[in-house]
């Protein structure tokens, strides 16, 4: 269970959603384009960097580290950070009661003015459905107040990228950044969750899409709270593991999980 404390959740949000401009003004130009325009060798010889999604997230999250490194100790946080690439969370904060904080940075690019291509909130089985374990995870996931999600839009630029050209320190304006026009949003992990897992084979939740939903935390769940959205996850089999243990799959979206759990009532 979450640890008892009086630790506020609204006024950590508050306090952290005040850093959004300095979060800006370090990712992006005054133009907005991502201040990032390559990697640089020891000779000064500059590579440009492709649109591959885990190297500009990987490098966003390097750039907003120091940042949330200063917000923990103004706000006398204690910060750990997660030692290995596939163990949630991203961070974990310590507030001066105990209370445990998940905060997790994730990155999504625009598909329109309105969508994004989503966010991986992190997985449905596991530590997530045991949430006692203490493997993949930081804390067990049970220990947390709360469990936040730091996201990043941005949109991919327009202008194509030479990757087979060397530039140097003289040319880094001609160098096109391979993002613009960042957005932030932080809502916890269960307002913005879906109804279906993330992208590709794995085993995550995936986010909703709409760019207005995230960032007013309006997903699915958000009107029926937390407890809903655990139970969704903690029971949704995809057809692999529904095969596994010779089940059918309960639902496949949240209107047949409401139709399923009229005849399966949420414990009390």
């Amino acid at each position: 269970m979450p640890i008892t404390s009086t630790w506020n959740k609204e006024a950590f949000r508050s306090a952290l959603m005040a850093d959004f401009e300095a979060f800006t003004q370090t990712l992006a130009t005054d133009a907005g384009d991502w201040v990032i325009k390559g990697f640089i060798d020891v000779y000064r010889n500059v590579y440009t960097i492709s649109v591959d999604t885990k190297v500009v997230s990987k490098l966003i999250e390097l750039m907003l580290i120091p940042l949330i490194v200063q917000f923990a100790q103004r706000y006398d946080y204690e910060l750990i950070f997660s030692e290995h690439q596939n163990h949630y969370p991203d961070v974990s904060l310590i507030a001066s009661d105990g209370a445990r904080i998940a905060l997790d940075l994730k990155s999504t690019y625009r598909t329109s003015p309105q969508t994004v291509n989503g966010f991986t909130l992190g997985a449905f089985t596991g530590y997530f459905r045991d949430r006692a374990s203490a493997k993949n995870v930081t804390f067990p996931y049970g220990s947390y107040a709360a469990h936040f999600v730091l996201g990043i839009i941005c949109t991919r630029t327009d202008e194509s990228i030479d990757e087979r050209r060397v530039y140097s320190l003289d040319d880094l304006l001609e160098i096109a950044s391979v993002v613009k026009d960042f957005q932030f949003l932080l809502q916890e992990k269960w307002r913005i969750a879906g109804d279906h897992p993330g992208s590709g084979n794995t085993k995550n939740i995936g986010s909703v899409r709409d760019i207005e939903k995230l960032v007013a935390g309006q997903g699915p769940f958000a009107t029926y709270g937390e407890a809903v959205f655990s139970d969704y996850w903690m029971n949704y089999l995809t057809n692999d593991m529904a095969l596994a243990i010779d089940s059918p799959v309960p639902y496949r979206n949240f209107a047949e999980y409401l139709q399923w759990r009229e005849r399966a009532p949420l414990p009390d």
